[in-house]
């Protein structure tokens, strides 16, 4: 037998073993962790100063992958939960961007909107209290739903090949986070910055359970009154301890660049907005979760229950400050605290022997243009606004005889041409699009620009970026160009609101992410082979017996399920 049969023959034994050994003998509870932008260096970066229990106990007693990926090019928050979620592409499960333009209405999208099915809190509302995450105030209605996932996700697997009788949850400060892992057979609750509490729709529940109702009744926001965010130890012993007030860090009213961060008084319209560009965050949504983990008997009995947590903080420093920040490095050393008190918590109420934990994150991040600036690289921002008035563009517009706008707008990381303008003047759509593209592609900072039309027609170079890009296209809600930016080059302009650093893009920085498995059945071992983020739904469908999501595209990561 040759060697590569060998080898997929031993493969294929050890799957089908290992997952007899394991289906009679689930877990009780399935936690899945999502640190948003969490770098796949990032966990380790700190190592000597964490603390027991938490990240170091993930380090140290699970199987971590070292060089794992996402794969697709949008690398953004709803991109990558979702791609976690059911181990596809976003060419698959169709969350292509946190927005897309709606052809047919003609209007922006935002990912999980569904005016079908309104907030249940009447004073939640669309949360118009942050321009850091400008994706919420695209957003027409306060409705939320799953509706517009394509495919199933494992939660979704996990209560088919349990006939319905598992406990689903996914919680999250943010609406995408919580919503994509529930998936569309569980139940999800996120933060919202207008009422100060924990909500969800009427897709997941017609009124809130009375446990709902009385831990937000105790306002969990208000020991946050007139304090701030400080450091957790003595300035000196951080490794960018003399680096805290730095030109291109964010500034917002009364919470600055420096330590303390002040979140104020309640009454402001800001205040909200400012715990969760802070850990207490994560800190309220580790609160909220543990409530839901004693009052929802998660782990009680002998179905293997879901429940995603996913923590914002990490993602909204990173913007905010960079993550080579005092504020980054202070967020992940109390990040590490957070985990430790969940991990302590589920050990008292369930065991973390009964426990099948994972960790990853839905994308990394960039280094921020001014501290590379500082280390010597070159780092600059590009304005898409300014693409239409561009010579190259000029030229087309003479060419095909435009006298108006031929590219209406950009939403990363689409580009939209002017179709009306096209159809008028009778034009190929498609010839249209890839003359724009091979003009974009000339301008400075811009490595590739890629039509929808050349990608339908498979009219592509095979190339690592390609084929990310491909994995990130849906014909129905990919926009007209895909635009790659060169390494280092950043949109910085959200809302009106200048931010240190933003991801979005295929490079490393940005798909580099951690996956560790801890927990029920794992053994320790660090492994360095590169892996993907679609692998974890499939992984996960096979330790508990059930048939993979959908439209997973991923494969089981052996070590995962053998000792």
């Amino acid at each position: 037998m040759k060697s590569r049969q060998l080898a997929t023959f031993i493969a294929l034994t050890l799957i089908t073993t290992s997952a007899a050994a394991a289906q009679p003998d689930r877990p009780k509870l399935i936690l899945q962790i999502t640190v948003d932008q969490l770098r796949g260096d990032l966990p380790t970066r700190y190592y000597d100063r964490l603390g027991q229990g938490g990240l170091r106990y993930l380090l140290d007693e699970g199987t971590v992958y070292t060089n794992a990926h996402h794969q697709h090019a949008n690398t953004e928050t709803i991109v990558g939960h979702t791609t976690l979620a059911t181990g596809a592409d976003p060419s698959v499960h169709g969350m292509v961007g946190n927005v897309w333009l709606d052809r047919v209405s003609g209007e922006l999208t935002y990912n999980i909107e569904d005016p079908r099915f309104p907030i249940l809190s009447k004073d939640a509302g669309v949360d118009q209290s942050t321009e850091i995450d400008p994706t919420q105030r695209t957003a027409r209605s306060d409705g939320r739903s799953p509706a517009r996932i394509l495919v199933s996700t494992f939660s979704d697997e996990l209560m088919l090949n349990q006939g319905g009788q598992a406990k689903v949850f996914g919680v999250s400060v943010k609406d995408r986070g919580a919503v994509s892992m529930a998936g569309h057979t569980g139940k999800a609750f996120w933060f919202s910055k207008a009422a100060g509490e924990f909500i969800t729709s009427s897709f997941y529940y017609d009124a809130y359970p009375q446990w709902v109702v009385d831990w937000n009744n105790q306002n969990p926001t208000a020991k946050y009154a007139g304090k701030a965010w400080t450091l957790l130890h003595d300035q000196s012993t951080y490794m960018f301890g003399d680096a805290d007030d730095r030109p291109y860090e964010t500034a917002l009213p009364g919470f600055g660049r420096t330590f303390p961060h002040n979140f104020g008084d309640p009454e402001n319209r800001f205040f909200t907005t400012l715990l969760t560009l802070s850990p207490a965050g994560d800190e309220m949504t580790l609160e909220f979760a543990k409530a839901l983990i004693d009052n929802e008997d998660i782990g009680d009995d002998d179905v293997t229950d879901y429940l995603s947590i996913s923590f914002s903080s990490t993602d909204y420093i990173g913007h905010m400050f960079g993550p080579s920040s005092l504020e980054a490095e202070d967020n992940i050393l109390r990040l590490d605290r957070t985990l430790a008190d969940l991990f302590a918590y589920i050990d008292a109420e369930i065991g973390l022997d009964n426990t099948l934990i994972v960790l990853s994150a839905d994308h990394g991040g960039p280094e921020a243009p001014g501290y590379l600036a500082e280390l010597g690289f070159e780092a600059d921002y590009i304005d898409p606004d300014t693409f239409d008035r561009a010579s190259v563009i000029a030229r087309l517009k003479e060419r095909f005889g435009i006298g108006e706008e031929l590219i209406t707008t950009y939403f990363h990381p689409y580009l939209y041409l002017n179709r009306t303008a096209i159809a008028d003047k009778g034009l190929d759509q498609a010839e249209v699009e890839r003359a724009v593209a091979a003009e974009l592609s000339k301008l400075d900072g811009i490595t590739m620009a890629i039509s929808s039309s050349a990608l339908q027609a498979g009219m592509v170079p095979v190339t690592p970026l390609t084929d990310a890009v491909l994995r990130n296209f849906n014909p129905r809600r990919s926009g007209d160009i895909y635009v790659v930016f060169d390494p280092n080059r950043f949109i910085n302009d959200f809302d009106g609101l200048t931010v240190a650093a933003s991801h979005g893009s295929p490079w490393r920085y940005d798909t580099y992410v951690p996956i560790i498995f801890a927990g029920k059945g794992i053994t320790a071992r660090s492994i360095s082979r590169l892996v993907h983020t679609t692998d974890i739904a499939p992984t996960l469908s096979q330790i508990i017996g059930a048939k993979p999501p959908t439209g997973s595209m991923g494969h089981v990561l052996l070590e995962v399920l053998s000792e």
